[in-house]
């Protein structure tokens, strides 16, 4: 979900040959990587879900809030030096959308992520032998109305996180799987009851596709997706200078100025 290595922050290069149709091996590891990360990802969301439906509510919405963002923030420190650990079509469309990933990869990200996500759902049906009431996806418990407000309102916000710690290089970005991992687990404390708590629509589609249950799917696609957009544009409104942290400490901090003005007195 967030770029986590300052090298790989505005990564907008074509990593495809200049002479072939087939994708390089750099570009092949990227998209493993997603598969996987969105794999461990949603299988452990998931699992935190059909477990707490199976054994009685044993998890709780407190537990699977926790597991949801622990697993996203350790997600993000394993792979995000590998594929910016994206792990979400919403998260690559949008930075696609504000020139920060070449438009050209989306496809093939989204169809990673989509894949990773089924091959978690699906390893889940079996695993709990595909009872029909451990439906793992998300679902809109009031109106379609509020659950896509709703969907869109905490997409914007971890959106506007992401591009806070993973795209400023001004920020501290060893923090970028704490913050964005806490980001989703405060969304699926307060979120998860009413519209499930996608925020991405890779997470729907993927248990929608094994269950063959794609009602109020459009929600999830919508929603997040246009929430994305948002959060990475209104980020990029009030980013306000490109240049690194050091180079404006020189100019404007207030320690440096005070330590300047002493030097010269003495």
């Amino acid at each position: 979900m967030a770029e986590i290595d300052g090298e790989h922050r505005a990564n907008v290069e074509d990593q495809t040959h200049p002479t072939s149709c087939f994708p390089t091996v750099p570009f092949l590891q990227k998209l493993i990587a997603e598969v996987l990360g969105t794999y461990f990802v949603i299988f452990a969301g998931c699992a935190a879900v059909v477990v707490n439906a199976d054994k009685e509510k044993v998890v709780g919405l407190p537990g699977i809030s926790i597991v949801w963002g622990l697993v996203v923030m350790v997600m993000v420190y394993s792979v995000g030096h590998i594929s910016g650990a994206h792990f979400n079509p919403a998260v690559t469309i949008a930075f696609a959308s504000c020139r920060r990933f070449p438009v050209k990869q989306v496809p093939a990200y989204v169809g990673a992520q989509v894949l990773g996500s089924t091959l978690a759902s699906g390893t889940l049906r079996l695993i709990f032998n595909g009872h029909e009431d451990h439906f793992a996806g998300t679902l809109p418990v009031g109106s379609h109305l509020q659950s896509l407000v709703l969907e869109f309102i905490i997409t914007f916000y971890l959106m506007f996180v992401i591009s806070g710690v993973a795209t400023d290089n001004r920020a501290i970005g060893e923090l970028a799987g704490l913050a964005v991992g806490a980001t989703v687990l405060l969304n699926v404390m307060f979120a998860g009851p009413i519209s499930g708590a996608s925020m991405n629509p890779a997470r729907s589609l993927g248990p929608a596709i094994v269950s063959n249950q794609y009602h109020g799917i459009w929600i999830y696609m919508l929603g997040p997706t246009a929430g994305a957009i948002s959060g990475a544009w209104v980020y990029n409104i009030i980013r306000f200078t490109d240049k690194p942290l050091r180079e404006i400490t020189k100019s404007t901090s207030f320690l440096r100025s005070a330590g300047s003005r002493n030097a010269s007195k003495q």
